[in-house]
């Protein structure tokens, strides 16, 4: 259940004059916090629980405190909620939680019981017993089976949530770990099934087998009953790129494996294996690549001219893959953006013989289906509610033979005052099976939720969703949450949250988020104008938010909340120093601050296509002026701040928030800090972390905007 997503101010004059004419910071900037960049280290862990204790006790005392967390954690506990599913031959799969499993179980039903409201599952591992035996935290990272008859799994599992996994070989059939199947020691590592004897691995072989960016760099082929050692090198990246990769698919009569190498966050490289040899793909660099069958499927992130044609950025285009590798450029368009449209950044997902559309018109959800006949693809729109978020994926599996479900697929909706609903649709018929729906966590009743557009610095209109308590005043007096993330073409659709519903929107508090550049709401364009030395725009963007809202009269400053998880967390981060007059209180989770040193903290090397690199003066020119922690300053009177991280992230380093922490402390800000000992990039391992975290963080609003 999602509660916001997270797979979280002085002088007016004088502050507004600094920026409109700031210098790039001192490169040689002296940070005497570095410290506590040591994760592990027993001075900075003893800070952190000096700070935790600090925050916990002040908060955890609000009478509401309680009240929020038992509240979050029954929703997150509702044993009615929809269990997500995938499929694999006969068998539905899915990973569940609850309160008497708090770290879960692996278990898989058929079609038939997953139609009953209490379907009969098999459960195929449980992680508590598992932990318990082995006194691991252990917490799921997915399992990879091998097709056609899926016993052979490769399971992940990481300790508290990290990104570095444990790999293990599993059989289902047995229901244990194979002792000396494919296993492989915690790291951030890729395993690809090539079949029953043979895997592609790629994970940390050593001394230059990783990427500046902490993945893999070399891909080997392992044969099994052979050591790791001595598995050989089938590809090779390159120590400046993200990651190398591997990608095997089985289809049966359209077999292709594919190696390529992420250069940066958005671009790849990639070659066909023909006959032991590679042969380069032929495609933009940046243009996301997938395929079905005979066909091959393009989703450009910028203009392509081909002859005298030029396809727009945005565009899907489908040609035969044999016609791509061949060198030619029959390019069909299966979809082009509007001023409006745009196609979801997951991209298009397959039936047997269709191709389902994710679409958002002005962040509403829109679903095509698109079939190739008689040489032309032929288009008809799913029909489906227009105002929420619309999700679709297939149920095919090309290794059932006859498969009855060929060509259905699973459809969601929900919106913000809606519940998600789970259907199960046939391509061509409007009927849909209605399977699941998830429970009504709060009363909607008097409740509404409206989009609105604020004008940005430059005059760009920037949509955002208000959701109104059903008490709703408009004295502008009711504490208001604004939400936003704003980078890696992520969109911030509509979303129901028992969570907030519970903990927010029942206490008369009012939640915004907002649709700023740097996502993907309307496509490539509107994330690329806010990368790198535009950046900054994203930021304006979400000033201009908070800014309506004031102007509309819906809140006050000392009402007006921000949060931000992640890029998020350095979003409201960045906004909070510069305008700190337009608020009341930041939550700022799992966050990006330190911009000078990102690139040298874990895997912050793999996002300079998105921020710029600070070792170059001219990058750090433009990164320097919005930086948090460069930026904030004595003397200025900033909101009241929530800093909250993992010390088991291994994404986004904690050391961005302990020192942006240690540093508005001793400059005589009013900050609390929190920090879960395990979490993840997400924060917490259990949903009892969670509802610890959610219950923190609502409190903390709540209380610091003057809610009654």
């Amino acid at each position: 259940m999602s509660f916001g997503r997270r797979c979280t101010l002085g002088a007016v004059t004088l502050l507004c004059a600094f920026f409109a004419k700031a210098q790039p910071v001192n490169p040689a900037f002296n940070d005497p916090y570095l410290w506590l960049e040591e994760v592990q280290g027993d001075k900075a862990l003893a800070w952190v629980r000096e700070r935790n204790a600090v925050s916990t006790s002040l908060l955890q005392s609000q009478p509401m405190f309680a009240d929020n967390q038992a509240k979050v954690l029954a929703v997150l506990n509702n044993r009615d909620q929809i269990p997500g599913v995938t499929r694999r031959g006969d068998y539905f799969y899915n990973f569940w939680r609850d309160a008497k499993n708090t770290r879960g179980l692996w278990r898989r039903t058929t079609l038939a019981e997953y139609r009953k409201a209490q379907p009969q599952w098999d459960v195929l591992l449980d992680l508590d017993a598992l932990g318990k035996t082995e006194n691991e935290n252990w917490v799921w990272g997915g399992a990879d089976c091998l097709a056609p008859d899926y016993n052979r799994c490769l399971i992940s599992l990481s300790r508290g949530g990290a990104d570095a996994k444990v790999t293990r070989e599993f059989d289902i059939a047995k229901r244990e770990f194979v002792k000396d199947g494919f296993n492989l020691p915690e790291a951030k590592s890729q395993l690809d099934w090539v079949d029953l004897n043979t895997v592609y691995v790629g994970t940390d072989f050593g001394p230059g087998s990783m990427t500046q960016s902490g993945y893999a760099r070399v891909i080997k082929q392992w044969k099994r009953g052979t050591p790791l050692a001595q598995a050989e090198v089938v590809f090779e990246g390159k120590d400046s790129d993200v990651a190398a990769f591997a990608s095997v698919d089985k289809t049966p009569g359209f077999e292709r494996t594919v190696f390529g190498r992420s250069t940066d966050f958005y671009n790849t490289e990639m070659s066909l294996w023909v006959k032991g040899q590679l042969v380069k793909i032929n495609k933009p660099s940046d243009a996301s690549l997938s395929w079905q069958r005979e066909w091959a499927f393009l989703l450009l992130k910028r203009d392509m001219t081909v002859a005298n044609t030029t396809y727009k950025s945005g565009s899907l285009l489908a040609i035969q893959f044999d016609d791509l590798m061949r060198g030619q450029q029959a390019y069909h368009v299966l979809f082009e953006p509007t001023a409006t449209r745009s196609l979801a950044r997951s991209g298009p997902a397959f039936t047997r013989d269709h191709v389902l559309l994710n679409i958002l018109d002005n962040v509403a959800g829109r679903l095509e289906a698109l079939q190739f006949v008689a040489g032309q693809w032929q288009r008809q729109e799913v029909k489906a509610p227009k105002t929420g978020t619309l999700s679709a994926s297939s149920l095919h599996d090309p290794f059932v033979k006859n498969d009855p479900l060929a060509n259905h697929y699973l459809m969601s909706y929900l919106d913000f005052l809606t519940p998600a609903s789970l259907y199960l649709g046939q391509v061509g018929s409007d009927a849909r099976e209605l399977l699941k729906s998830n429970p009504v966590f709060f009363d909607a009743q008097g409740m509404r939720t409206e989009q609105r557009f604020a004008t940005s610095k430059d005059g760009t209109q920037v949509p955002y969703f208000v959701v109104y308590p059903h008490n709703y005043k408009t004295d502008g007096t009711n504490p208001t949450v604004l939400y936003g993330y704003g980078g890696y073409q992520i969109s911030m659709a509509p979303f129901y949250s028992g969570g907030w519903g519970t903990t927010w929107y029942q206490r008369g508090g009012v939640f915004v988020v907002a649709n700023i550049r740097g996502g993907g709401e309307f496509g490539p364009a509107w994330h690329q104008s806010a990368i790198k030395q535009n950046k900054q725009k994203s930021y304006d963007d979400f000033a201009a938010v908070a800014e309506d809202l004031i102007k509309a009269g819906i809140t006050k400053p000392q009402h007006l909340g921000i949060m931000g998880g992640s890029n998020g967390g350095l979003l409201v981060g960045a906004v909070m120093v510069q305008r700190p007059e337009l608020f009341g209180a930041v939550v700022c989770s799992v966050p990006l601050l330190d911009m000078q040193r990102y690139h040298k903290l874990l895997a912050g090397n793999s996002w300079m296509a998105e921020y710029g690199n600070p070792d170059k003066p001219d990058e750090w020119a433009y990164i320097s002026r919005y930086s948090p922690y460069q930026n904030v300053k004595q003397g200025v009177k900033y909101p009241k701040v929530l800093l909250a991280t993992s010390t088991r992230d291994d994404r986004v380093h904690p050391g961005h928030a302990r020192k942006m922490a240690a540093r508005m402390i001793a400059q005589g800000h009013d900050v609390l800090y929190y920090e879960n000992i395990e979490g993840g990039h997400g924060g917490a391992a259990d949903n009892a972390q969670r509802a610890n975290l959610v219950a923190i963080e609502n409190t903390f609003l709540w209380t610091a905007l003057g809610g009654n």
